[in-house]
């Protein structure tokens, strides 16, 4: 899967044919470029431990700090987690496959002739992707009194770069099966809000920080894909049962997840450096050194936590409980991290 998605993103400098409009714009978040390696850790470690939490107890709809004690059912959930993980079972087995159609925009979106019309008749034969894309453009006129419902038309004024990021995210978009239980009806789309938003962030800050910007747009996009699957396994252990959460059930199960999504990457042939990044937030210590990627996704996926707690109520704008002590770029970070719709991203 990585290499057809390595060469989605291969070339992404190209223009379309002379006239076509430019693509939809990224984030206007660029960093100013850092004048020098950072040497303190990018998160504390203890605002690591408090957003985490926050971040969890807000997922599982627990209203305060639960027993550390892990309940009987709890137990019986990771025990089926780990089995999971001890068997030879496939992670990636686990994951819905890919849209059929996706190799075919593949194809399209490596010609040397950006055929619109060609990508319409594509993209309209899966409803998930013409919503996409209608979205996409029209986020991308807001405030110009002006809409769109051609599919055609939305294809052209995205263009070429603008489709190769919508597509790789709606891709990975069906590991979330509505049809399954409660856990990951109701947990699994707040996840997947998270890992697009760390995408589109780790891509706008990426260039500045010596990061290849499609490695650091793919961690922040499949960072979760374990933990998304986890919560089918949660569902089928519980027989819709929504008992979970306490702190030390949703520390062990955070764990497992990483471990499922390393797995899942290594079978799917991401490069090194994405599974290495994800291995480093598993592992995270006080003073741990982790590579330039790793210490992206951390600042991301915190900060990504962070502000979805802020905009749902449970935590406060500016707290320097948990906005103290950040790194220089943070700020450039928390802008890039706002929703989804008003980043002009799929």
């Amino acid at each position: 899967m990585y290499r057809w998605l390595q060469r989605l993103f291969s070339g992404a400098a190209q223009a379309g044919p002379p006239g076509a409009p430019s693509p939809a714009p990224l984030p206007d978040t660029a960093p100013a470029p850092l004048a020098a390696p950072l040497t303190r850790p990018v998160v504390p470690f203890d605002q690591l431990v408090q957003a985490g939490s926050l971040y969890y107890r807000w997922l599982f709809d627990t209203d305060s700090e639960s027993d550390l004690d892990i309940s009987a059912q709890e137990s019986q959930a990771l025990a089926a987690l780990a089995a999971v993980l001890d068997s030879q079972q496939s992670g990636a087995a686990l994951v819905r496959r890919l849209p059929g159609m996706i190799p075919q925009l593949l194809q399209s979106l490596r010609s040397d002739t950006f055929s619109g019309a060609q990508l319409s008749r594509t993209i309209s034969n899966d409803v998930v992707l013409v919503a996409a894309v209608i979205r996409l453009a029209n986020s991308s006129l807001a405030g110009s009194g002006t809409s769109i419902s051609s599919v055609e038309h939305a294809v052209m004024l995205i263009g070429q770069e603008g489709l190769r990021h919508l597509i790789t995210s709606v891709a990975f978009r069906p590991i979330i099966d509505m049809n399954s239980g409660h856990f990951t009806r109701t947990l699994a789309p707040r996840i997947w809000d998270h890992s697009e938003r760390c995408a589109v962030a780790n891509r706008a800050l990426a260039e500045s920080m010596g990061i290849d910007p499609f490695e650091a747009f793919l961690a922040g996009l499949v960072q979760n894909v374990g933990l998304i699957v986890s919560l089918r396994i949660l569902d089928q252990a519980t027989k819709g049962d929504k008992g979970l959460g306490s702190e030390m059930f949703c520390a062990q199960l955070v764990n497992h997840a990483r471990q499922l999504t390393c797995s899942i990457g290594r079978e799917w042939h991401f490069p090194d450096n994405v599974t290495r990044a994800i291995t480093e937030q598993a592992g995270m210590k006080k003073d741990a050194i982790v590579s330039p990627l790793g210490r992206l996704l951390t600042l991301t996926d915190y900060l990504g936590k962070v502000r979805m707690l802020v905009e749902n109520g449970r935590a406060l704008p500016n707290d320097p409980a948990l906005f103290g002590g950040l790194a220089p770029f943070a700020d450039d970070a928390y802008r890039s991290l706002r929703p989804i719709d008003d980043a002009a991203a799929p």
